[in-house]
């Protein structure tokens, strides 16, 4: 299962346009340490790891805490409460997939998927959900929901290095492959061009 193919390339150009380092101006690693260097990142790596094991903490907390204060809570935030906990739940699955898939197989375009999700999406959830106090928010969930924003607030910060790391890898390896490119094209001699250019003169002599 892959993302679609339309949707990877913005994803890719997206990458490409925020994370690419704008003041390197030429490969700056030996061509071996390119091709070998591991971008993947290991904290990402594990705060993804146990990240997996404590959703289902979170959202088993989260869900017995609304169970309880449903009666009491006012229809606005009751249906605010349930639309956020559906889509919170949606988003992790996705968001942990892309970012798994991204960081291990070093996929710009997953990675990319994952850290705007984490951004744009969840950490403004978890975040409504820790401080608006209109929905007469609990100790428990108040402890789950520091947790999971400290969780995604550091997770947005390595999967940002990862990805400049990540882009600027590739940057390399296609500056790279086009030095060789040029290394393999035929280059005229300086001289032998001047001793074309010499005798095409001499036969314009000539020909006067």
């Amino acid at each position: 299962m892959s993302l679609p193919e339309p949707l990877r390339r913005r994803l890719g150009s997206f990458s490409r346009t925020v994370f690419t380092d704008s003041r390197r101006t030429g490969p700056q690693y030996p061509v071996d340490s390119a091709e070998n260097e591991i971008v993947s990142s290991l904290p990402l790596q594990m705060s993804l790891y146990f990240n997996v094991y404590f959703f289902p903490f979170w959202w088993l907390s989260t869900v017995v805490m609304l169970h309880l204060k449903y009666s009491v809570l006012s229809d606005y935030y009751k249906f605010i409460l349930v639309t956020i906990m559906i889509l919170a739940s949606l988003i992790e699955v996705i968001r942990l997939y892309l970012g798994y898939m991204g960081n291990l197989q070093e996929k710009v375009p997953e990675l990319a998927g994952f850290w705007l999700l984490s951004l744009l999406l969840q950490l403004p959830i978890i975040l409504f959900l820790l401080f608006n106090e209109g929905l007469k928010i609990q100790p428990l969930e108040r402890a789950v929901h520091i947790v999971f924003a400290l969780f995604l607030t550091f997770q947005v910060i390595a999967a940002f290095v990862t990805l400049k790391r990540m882009v600027n890898k590739l940057a390399t390896h296609f500056r790279l492959n086009e030095f060789d490119q040029l290394e393999e094209r035929p280059v005229p001699d300086f001289y032998s061009l001047g001793k074309d250019e010499g005798a095409v003169s001499m036969a314009g002599r000539g020909l006067c």
